[in-house]
Formats: structure tokens, sequence, C-alpha cells
């Protein structure tokens, strides 16, 4: 590593089942294309998921959902890091699909979700994945979809397996089926205060807490908007470090099991978001942000 530059490694580490991975990872959403719709550029996308694992990122969050017109997640990952490092987790997700024009379509039948699963090993050129999170939208109960996945863990096709957009009953019912190792959240400082206890459960139960939307919170897909909170910038100010960065250390300081995976396709941004890793928030700044976080949605 480079004299200077912070690596992943600063944010500590967590394991999901038998792996272990850096608590700052990346999330490949970005990468076909900026929150505003513009394209984004294939070498230049190429190159920030090289430098992330340069960085010491070895935790990546995809899905073959993740394309656009001219890009697709997997593929980029495949063509900038096969043959993969030894320590690098590869997590996707199924259950959503979206067909050739990008037009969503329903949720994955149980016996649909095996299809998903060999579209993911295909395009990212594995003979088995990391890990797969159970992305559902609507269920009431996801036992039977779980259980779908927990057969195809069994044949070998999946390491380990976690469950995504869900609610705190959800978690019971798929620990129920097989292991979870983690749960992958939309979450964030002063974005669902209502889940603070869901984290507090995972964390007891040894499951990590994945939020994504961490930085642009109410923005979602469309990045970050609006004005951000007095207090978030002057909390960001004393440190000399950006609000995305210091949102970014607000999640991993919330508790030990939440694994961060923001997403660029900007070089800068990406070692920013790294460098996020290292910071570290006093008593004070976390009472401050505490009050901005009680006032969230």
């Amino acid at each position: 590593m480079e004299t200077g530059i912070i690596t992943a490694d600063a944010a500590g580490t967590w394991t999901l089942g038998d792996l272990t991975v850096n608590r700052i990872g990346f999330g490949a959403m970005r990468l076909t294309g900026a929150a505003e719709g513009r394209p984004s550029d294939r070498d230049r996308a190429i190159a920030v998921l090289r430098r992330a694992v340069e960085l010491g990122v070895n935790h990546i969050d995809t899905a073959a959902f993740y394309f656009s017109p001219l890009r697709s997640a997997n593929e980029l990952i495949n063509t900038a890091l096969a043959p993969y490092p030894d320590d690098l987790v590869i997590a996707t997700k199924v259950g959503p699909g979206k067909d050739p024009s990008g037009r969503w379509l329903p949720l994955a039948r149980p016996d649909e979700l095996r299809g998903q699963v060999e579209e993911n090993l295909r395009q990212l050129g594995r003979d088995h994945l990391d890990l797969v999170n159970l992305r559902q939208a609507g269920l009431e109960s996801v036992a039977e979809h779980f259980g779908a996945l927990a057969e195809l863990r069994d044949a070998g096709l999946i390491r380990h397996l976690g469950i995504s957009n869900v609610r705190p009953h959800h978690l019971p019912q798929a620990l129920a089926v097989a292991p979870v190792v983690c749960v992958q959240n939309a979450y964030g400082l002063g974005f669902r205060p209502r889940h603070d206890q869901f984290v507090r459960d995972c964390a007891e139960q040894g499951v990590a807490y994945v939020p994504f939307f961490s930085i642009a919170t109410t923005g979602r897909e469309a990045g970050v908007s609006g004005e951000e909170d007095p207090e978030v910038r002057a909390v960001a100010a004393a440190h000399g470090v950006s609000t995305a960065q210091l949102r970014i250390a607000w999640a991993l300081h919330r508790s030990p099991n939440m694994l961060a995976i923001p997403g660029t396709g900007n070089p800068e941004h990406l070692v920013a978001n790294v460098a996020a890793g290292a910071l570290r928030l006093t008593a004070e700044d976390l009472a401050r942000l505490e009050a901005v976080h009680q006032r969230g949605e």
C-alpha cells in the first residue's frame, strides 16, 4: 500500500460465516451509471474496482439486475478482478429481476431463484457464490424463498446466505430455515431510526447489518439530495472531512456488526470513502449526531 494512504483495514473487520471482511466495502450499483442517469465510463469503472481492491476492500456488493443499456456491474467486476483474490468476498442478491429493457419484473418465485443464482455465477465467472442475499418485496414470510436458496447452498452453489430489504420479523423466519450471516437494509444517519433495535438484535445474534443508501438516505437511487443538516455539516467540518465521510463513519460507529458498502464510480470519492473508516468520533460527536438521527424518518 502507498505511504500515507488509508486502507480499508482501518475500519476493522467482521466475519460473514467463515469469511473475514473489512468493514468498509464497496457497492457496485453506481458502476453502471451516475445517480443523475449519465452512462458510466467503462474504463473508469474498471479502474475504480481495481483501485478498491488495492485499497484493501475485500467485500463487494453486486447483483445481476445492476445493469444499464451500456453496462453490467457483474461483467465489470469479472473483467476488472478475475482471477479473483483469495480473500475477496463478492455478495450478490436475488429475488427481483429486470427484462432486457431494464423494466422491473415481479419478484421471482422460489423455483425461479436457481436461474437467478446461475445467472450471477455465469456473469461473475464463479463456480459458487460467496454470499447471496434474498431481496424480498412484499412477502409476509420469506421462509419458502429462503428455503429454495438453502437448497442451493446445500448443493454447493452458495456458501452463505443473507436477507435484504426486510422487516425485523423476517429474520427469525429465515433463521428457522438456515443460518443468516447478514441483513442488508436501507439505513443511515437520520434514516430509519425505527430500525435501531433491529440493528442491535442482529449484533446480539452475530448477524452483520449492511446498510445501503447510508450516504444518499432519502435520495436513494437518485443520490444525495436536499440540504444537509447543519449539525452534520458542523461535526464534519470539525474533523476536516466531508459529510459523506461523516455518514460512513457514523454507520461504522453505530454497531460493530455494521458493514458499510458506499458505492461510487469516481476514483477520488473511492479513496475518501475508504478513508472514512479511520475517522474516530467522540462521545460528544455521537451525541450531537444522535439528536439528528432521532429526528429522521
